[in-house]
């Protein structure tokens, strides 16, 4: 099945081990650089822009092209401060590991060893989940809980910590624990909670003391600075207007250990520096325990605490991207050459494949964004279009009329919020807080058959059938 917390990854997973055949010594010059970078911002650099921190022996570079907001023409440059989405989770493994380290935790413990009596943890054939489950997206607990509202219900706000620890007591495990990877911001969550009750003190102050603050990261916090706040870009939705805040966006606001951290590129550099030895830190051991330790993915790919490991013989890549309804962000290095690769972008999207192909060329570029434009549409459409499809191996996707516009609500495995779509064409909408896509398939007989969704991050299209409506 195809899950949003799956989407970058998979995708980056179809393509990684073409690219990793065919290495080059060198990254690309500036130029070349900023040219991928007009060609994907387009004509839309007034709006949005990428930033691009390229870290080599010789050195590091910063290339960049379009501005933080049309209200707003400063370039951006590599103390611009973006949300980095789940980056945010190769902290706090640092975090986890700087504490194994330490001794202070144990990875094969049970996580509820460390967790306050008050969160529960499900259990399965007599089996407890560990910290390194945890670490490793191999607990057996979902992306999301099921329980919260859609994004776009007033009552997202509402849910709280309360209710996500309510979820987890009542949850039921769907396979065994260890036995398949199933990328989790809830067990990030849990991650970050264990390590704040074992560390006696908040898991933001936790981060700051022991892994922000001796990576010397003066721009990188899950609060904004006035410093932070005056150089911060604007996060944009695929209609490039103003997106909310992950600190503002429901259940992921109570997550701060899963993707709640503002950055840099300066400041993921240094991050980046530490993983490829350019320098001494007192976090080297920890680095090394969160790339050494590690389960299976598929193929050629590993789950290390943290990062994502892509391996072709002894070829090597090291990456995690993240992505907010606002922003998105890729880091990934090849350790062996000593070559790294932070991307930061103020719109949501992919830019996934752009840190890919400048560590590996053979790794192909995807298709440039455009900007979505909404058109009015035949009212009577909307009910045509409504109804029930189901995906084979996916599940049932629902188009509902809510007034004058559809909404779209996925398998819960897909973990999406219900989203309105919009119309671009007669039978082309697309989704406002996120890049994604539905194209109604229409017969020479006026019928709809089914229809196309295209998920964020580049997938193919998922084809779905309508299903024929119940009788009354």
């Amino acid at each position: 099945m195809i899950r949003f917390s799956l989407i970058a990854t998979m995708s980056i997973f179809a393509r990684i081990t073409t690219g990793l055949a065919g290495t080059h010594n060198g990254l690309p010059p500036d130029d070349e650089i900023r040219k991928i970078l007009a060609e994907r911002v387009g004509e839309n650099e007034k709006d949005v822009g990428i930033v691009v921190g390229v870290i080599e022996p010789q050195g590091q570079r910063i290339i960049s092209f379009g501005h933080r907001d049309a209200a707003d023409s400063r370039p951006l440059d590599g103390d611009t401060v973006f949300e980095i989405g789940s980056v945010t989770k190769a902290f706090t493994a640092l975090l986890l590991a700087d504490m194994v380290a330490k001794n202070e935790v144990t990875l094969d413990n049970p996580a509820s060893k460390y967790l306050p009596v008050d969160i529960k943890l499900p259990k399965r054939n007599g089996r407890a989940i560990t910290l390194i489950d945890l670490a490793t997206h191999t607990s057996g607990l979902p992306f999301m809980p099921e329980d919260a509202p859609p994004l776009n219900d007033p009552e997202a706000g509402k849910y709280s910590v309360a209710d996500l620890k309510r979820y987890l007591a009542g949850y039921t495990l769907k396979r065994d624990i260890g036995a398949e990877w199933e990328y989790s911001n809830i067990g990030y969550w849990i991650l970050g909670e264990a390590l704040a009750s074992r560390g006696q003190d908040s898991f933001e102050n936790l981060m700051r003391t022991r892994v922000v603050g001796p990576l010397k990261m003066a721009n990188t916090d899950f609060q904004l600075s006035p410093r932070m706040k005056a150089n911060l870009a604007t996060g944009h939705d695929a209609a490039l207007q103003p997106a909310p805040s992950v600190s503002n966006l429901g259940v992921y606001s109570i997550m701060p250990a899963a993707g709640s951290l503002y950055s840099t590129v300066n400041d993921l550099s240094r991050l980046l520096s530490v993983a490829m030895n350019y320098h001494e830190s007192r976090l080297k051991r920890a680095m090394e325990i969160s790339l050494h330790t590690r389960r299976p993915i598929a193929a050629g790919k590993e789950q290390a605490l943290g990062w994502i490991i892509a391996e072709n013989g002894d070829d090597r890549v090291i990456f995690h991207e993240g992505g907010t309804y606002g922003f998105a962000s890729s880091i990934a290095c090849d350790p062996k050459k000593h070559v790294g690769v932070v991307v930061l972008s103020n719109q949501i999207g992919d830019v996934n494949d752009i840190a890919r192909h400048l560590l590996r060329p053979a790794f192909p570029l995807a298709p440039t964004t455009t900007r979505h434009k909404e058109i009015k549409i035949d009212p009577a459409l909307l009910d045509k279009y409504q109804g029930r499809y189901e995906a084979k191996g996916e599940g049932i996707f629902a188009i509902v009329r809510e007034g004058d516009f559809l909404t779209i609500e996925f398998p819960a495995d897909w973990g999406l919020p219900k989203l309105r779509i919009h119309p671009e064409s007669q039978q082309d909408f697309f989704a406002a807080e996120l890049p994604l896509r539905v194209t109604f398939k229409v017969d020479n007989n006026d019928h709809v058959g089914g229809i196309l969704i295209y998920p964020p991050r580049g997938q193919k299209a998922v084809p779905a059938n309508k299903l024929a409506s119940p009788s009354r």
